[in-house]
């Protein structure tokens, strides 16, 4: 019976994705036609599903659910990132590979908390655990422009010999308080000066598919050789789904953290491929069907972050062997 119990319990984890929801449950005993569990699920829904699955595969006994916690309420904890940048981690500790990186400025729930670690959700339902010394209460003050550069320098005054503040990373949305000259006075973890033309105001997005495309070829280009980071998410260092996440963001598309769930949430399209459709491949072996992402430059040729290259790059998918063995489709988030 308990191996029973323990295999219904594996395949339904299995069924769950652990960046977008939470499945840690273990058997705590059998007793009088009892069948008690324990552990963590996300939300209702999950627990639902649960005792139906039980009821179907072991109708004779009764599920007690009592020391399962469920971690979605209807209200949380309300934080953001409070630091330049900061990881996002599997398990509550530094000691773990990067799962992703969040910008300054991004919004997280608190579903769960562990010493000075917090288990986090962002608004696209990705999970993970950020340390709690690097956040700030409350949601972060709505930004009103985007940061352009791969990385910039925030100085004191406005003027290139100033003294420097911090430095911020592509992406962070940024409030401006006063232009002066070329210059812009931002809000973004302090109060400084930066060069505008590194800056894109949220008013001021491509709205076309025309300007869409053509902005993303433009963007693209800001960032060639910014070195390969698994996880990575910024000029710092950048992964292939990570970077395609950039160049939308910088659009204002929101689209999936990695690159197996932006090809299953992407609407397929098939060659000759437009400026920005993503071309998704297989690399290596692992449950994932997709590892890989990179984005249509016109046809055939891709600009991507790639471990290969150790970076960010221009490639032509029908001369590189490997990518062109190993493509599996192609997909669009723009519209």
């Amino acid at each position: 019976m308990r191996d029973a119990i323990q295999t219904l319990l594996d395949e339904l984890g299995i069924q769950n994705d652990d960046r977008t929801s939470v499945f840690d449950l273990q058997l705590a005993g059998v007793e009088d036609k009892t069948i008690s569990l324990r552990g963590r699920l996300l939300d209702q829904d999950q627990l639902t599903a649960l005792e139906g699955a039980f009821t179907d595969h072991f109708p004779d006994l009764s599920l007690d659910t009592a020391s399962v916690q469920i971690l979605s309420r209807e209200s949380h904890e309300p934080a953001h990132v409070a630091t330049n940048l900061t990881g996002l981690y599997e398990k509550p500790t530094f000691g773990m590979p990067l799962s992703s990186e969040l910008y300054f400025g991004t919004d997280l729930e608190v579903l769960g908390e562990e010493k000075r670690w917090v288990f986090t959700r962002q608004q696209d339902g990705y999970l993970g655990w950020a340390y709690r010394p690097y956040l700030g209460e409350g949601f972060a003050p709505r930004a009103t422009h985007l940061l352009l550069a791969p990385s910039v320098e925030v100085c004191n005054e406005p003027n290139e010999t100033s003294g420097i503040v911090t430095r911020i990373v592509s992406g962070t949305g940024v409030r401006v308080e006063e232009t002066l000259d070329r210059w812009s006075r931002i809000s973004a973890n302090g109060t400084g000066w930066i060069l505008s033309s590194a800056l894109r105001a949220l008013t001021e997005l491509p709205k076309t598919l025309e300007e869409k495309r053509l902005t993303l070829i433009q963007d693209s280009m800001r960032m060639i050789g910014v070195p390969y980071l698994w996880g990575g998410t910024s000029g710092n260092g950048i992964d292939c789904s990570g970077f395609a996440r950039l160049l939308h963001h910088w659009l204002g598309v929101g689209i999936p953290r990695d690159a197996d769930m932006q090809w299953t949430a992407a609407d397929r399209v098939e060659p000759p491929f437009e400026i920005g459709d993503l071309l998704f491949f297989s690399e290596g072996e692992g449950k994932r069907k997709v590892t890989h992402v990179g984005i249509s430059l016109g046809g055939w040729k891709i600009i991507h972050s790639s471990r290969s290259r150790n970076g960010v790059y221009l490639d032509d998918v029908q001369q590189h062997q490997s990518l062109a063995e190993n493509f599996v489709s192609g997909g669009s988030f723009l519209r």
